[in-house]
């Protein structure tokens, strides 16, 4: 299954655990197959950068630059779709639908309340974390 995630699953999937944890497990393993761009790794750069989670960091023992090398190399680089502007209070959740356009996905993984808002986009679905689980673990 071709999975786009939103960079708030990924920092999740990064730093706790739970479903979004599960949901890069999956791709590890080969369950799932990820997809990613430029704009979201630099999104991912930006948020892990972030001073909230620089305790988080240090526990773990690791950089941000660390982890987005890690997760550019577990998803698969997809130049994005040039889409009309969809969400308008986030620019930055039009990336993801971009990514998912040009990576075929079958579906987008996130916890933003824009994204799961729309349900689906272009035909691809747009569900939690758990919501994926479910569908890949019955």
């Amino acid at each position: 299954m071709h999975v786009v995630a939103d960079t708030n699953t990924i920092v999740s999937g990064l730093l706790w655990y739970g479903n979004p944890r599960q949901v890069l497990d999956a791709a590890r393993t080969g369950v799932i197959t990820l997809a990613t761009s430029a704009p979201l790794l630099a999104e991912l750069a930006e948020v892990l950068q972030r001073p909230k989670f620089a305790q988080r960091l240090a526990r773990a023992n690791v950089t941000s630059r660390t982890l987005v090398f890690g997760y550019a190399a577990l998803a698969r680089l997809v130049v994005p779709t040039a889409i009309v502007p969809v969400i308008e209070a986030d620019p930055d959740d039009d990336a993801v639908l971009a990514c998912a356009v040009a990576a075929q996905a079958e579906v987008i993984v996130s916890g933003d309340s824009d994204l799961l808002a729309l349900e689906s986009y272009e035909g691809i679905p747009i569900i939690t974390a758990a919501q994926l689980m479910a569908r890949i673990t019955s």
